[in-house]
């Protein structure tokens, strides 16, 4: 028996946290083994309850918890697909600069880029998407072989409208889903 495979979601600070918890679920659901990781700003968005509760398993948030020292590498060797999901303006520059101070960080560096696939899926205000440092940092990460699941043009939650706005969580799953070969 083959074991089901395993999809590491990375939520990180952005409203768009609720449409992320659809996909989580949605993967889940489907078999999928899905080991969340979410930083204190994602936190403050969605309760590490809520991503307990659709993933069946706990919460990585912290580098520094006791008995979680090397999380950050066994979380990478047991995943086989990473999804940022949402990804931050500031997340996307801070994987670009290589900053590895938090787990999403340092899991992204301990990650085989050239052999298991990562993947960002965007959320930002347009301005911040359109910003020529967040180009520049996508370009970057593009060049390195991770993989951007485009935003959509439409409103945000600022009340303006443009590129940036997540896709929408049955796109990004299906997405995953045909990339582990599940449908």
């Amino acid at each position: 028996m083959s074991r089901s495979p395993n999809v590491l979601f990375l939520l990180t600070g952005s409203i768009a946290c609720y449409k992320a918890c659809t996909v989580i679920s949605r993967l889940a659901q489907t078999g999928v083994t899905v080991q969340t990781v979410a930083t204190p700003a994602a936190l403050r968005f969605v309760g590490a309850t809520t991503l307990e509760g659709l993933s069946g398993r706990p919460v990585f948030t912290d580098l520094w918890e006791p008995g979680r020292a090397l999380d950050h590498i066994e979380l990478a060797r047991a995943a086989d697909l990473a999804l940022v999901c949402p990804a931050t303006a500031n997340t996307v520059n801070r994987l670009a600069a290589g900053l590895s101070d938090d787990p999403v960080g340092a899991l992204f560096l301990a990650w085989e880029l050239d052999t298991k696939p990562w993947w960002i899926a965007p959320a930002m205000n347009h301005r911040m998407w359109q910003h020529p440092a967040t180009a520049a940092s996508l370009a970057t990460l593009k060049r390195w072989g991770v993989r951007l699941l485009d935003p959509v043009d439409g409103p945000h939650a600022c009340g303006e409208d443009g590129p940036g706005r997540l896709a929408e969580p049955e796109q990004l799953a299906a997405a995953v889903l045909t990339a582990l070969r599940i449908s």
